[in-house]
């Protein structure tokens, strides 16, 4: 630990300044001042302690440090990479969810105009890192040469080496996995066709489906991310949530979801499909067909239509040139009060003005498969987009599952763990359907020396 052997604040800052006063290069020094600072204000709130001594068995079910730090308070000393753009989200209510959406105030782009939205493109795509000649199954351990890394790994430890942790947690409950698809279980690619999944991942999660109920929720659309997976034990959930595809349990019925309709899969089996933006698919064509034309001139710059939802990817176009993008998407779309914009890594979502995201589809996720108001249910969320953290909320708020951030470089988020990659997302899938298999052997062990 950077700080070891210094017991308090003021011991902490004369440790650094030692070493601040041995570097004259700005780069260190401008690290060591971030350290400084994180240091400094986790010693006065008592932030960091020992991961392994927490507390199981406290009242809100959470098996990792409460964070008491606000999400818009950057905790690395910096401004923090998520802007805000939804109000907090309302509370699941299986009563009213079917028959009544509440609507988003209309007529705002997410307040990106009073931040600057270049700004905000910027923001939401930091450079990744690429990791070398990565051994996947040592232990995850942070570029020990990055600093400020190291020190967001403090809050954000990776769910590799805490597996012990989650699994003591897990004991007697039922994990479901919600996963999500481009830079989780594919890597991030510069064309997004071509966002293939492994045969190794592909095989990973048919393993893990056999075990827990799994779900992949996507911006993608639904049609897309099948033909990427093509794996019929798994719920599907396309364009952020807004197009949601289960299969149907031997005791539901279409009536007990109101809102739903029934349908069949490629197989034939009986699914139930959810889509609680279908009224916007016409304006959603016609935005996707003019934002084409309007972008076409512009080199590198792909629109891809995602069903309910709409994505200008700017990846490969010049930086020079992402003012442009921007001037003309959000220019057509101050005629769409509907509509509003969100911001990925390097891409702009255009997406209807509901109260829908990927946290409202993790709980309907769960109250379709008979889940949602169980205590033996431990829902893990594993995703790396802007996207996911209303699902990473919705978990953090009920305080009963946890998720995890796939990133490579330090982000605020509502995330428990972290994880680098997807190579990382696979080998933790590994370990949890070894976990589950070794569970399964001691209890039926167990069985038979009561048995005889």
């Amino acid at each position: 630990m950077l700080y070891s052997g210094c017991n308090d604040k003021f011991s902490s800052s004369v440790c650094l300044m030692e070493c601040m006063h041995n570097s004259t290069d700005k780069k260190t020094l401008k690290r060591w001042f971030f350290i400084d600072k994180r240091i400094s204000y986790t010693i006065e709130h008592n932030f960091v302690g020992d991961l392994e001594s927490m507390d199981m068995k406290s009242n809100h079910n959470s098996p990792v440090l409460t964070d008491p730090v606000p999400l818009s308070k950057s905790r690395l000393g910096l401004p923090s990479n998520i802007t805000p753009y939804s109000p907090v989200s309302t509370p699941y209510s299986t009563s009213s969810l079917y028959l009544q959406i509440p609507r988003r105030k209309a007529g705002k782009l997410d307040d990106v105009r009073a931040t600057g939205w270049l700004d905000a493109m910027k923001a939401s795509s930091p450079p990744r890192k690429k990791l070398m000649n990565k051994d996947i199954t040592s232990e995850s351990q942070p570029d020990e040469t990055d600093a400020v890394y190291h020190t967001w790994m403090m809050s954000y430890p990776s769910a590799l080496t805490k597996f012990h942790l989650i699994t003591t947690y897990a004991k007697c409950k039922k994990i479901v996995l919600f996963l999500d698809y481009d830079g989780t279980l594919s890597p991030i690619v510069d064309n997004p066709d071509h966002a293939f999944m492994s045969v190794a991942m592909r095989s990973t999660v048919k393993k893990v489906a056999k075990y827990f109920p799994t779900a992949i929720i996507s911006g993608r659309s639904r049609d897309k991310v099948y033909e990427f997976v093509r794996l019929s034990e798994l719920h599907y959930a396309g364009s952020h949530g807004m197009d949601i595809m289960g299969r149907v349990r031997e005791s539901e019925s279409v009536d007990d979801h109101p809102g739903c309709i029934s349908t069949t899969d490629e197989q034939g089996k009986e699914v139930h499909l959810f889509q609680p933006a279908s009224e916007f698919l016409p304006l959603i064509n016609e935005v996707f067909n003019s934002l084409v034309e309007i972008t076409k001139h512009i080199i590198g710059v792909k629109v891809e239509s995602n069903k309910f939802c709409v994505s200008v990817h700017y990846r490969n176009v010049d930086e020079k040139m992402w003012e442009e993008v921007g001037k003309r998407v959000f220019g057509f779309l101050k005629g769409f009060p509907r509509l509003r914009v969100t911001h990925g890594r390097k891409v702009l979502e255009v997406r209807p003005v509901i109260d829908w995201n990927k946290g409202k589809a993790v709980e309907f996720l769960l109250e379709s498969l008979g889940l949602s108001h169980r205590d033996d249910v431990l829902p893990i969320y594993v995703g790396d987009d802007r996207t996911d953290e209303d699902a990473f909320k919705v978990l953090r708020q009920s305080k009963r599952g946890f998720g995890i951030l796939v990133s490579t470089v330090p982000k605020e988020t509502n995330a428990f763990y972290s994880l680098r990659d997807p190579c990382e997302v696979q080998e933790f899938l590994k370990s949890l359907v070894r976990w589950k298999k070794s569970e399964a052997l001691l209890l039926k062990t167990k069985y038979h020396i009561t048995t005889t």
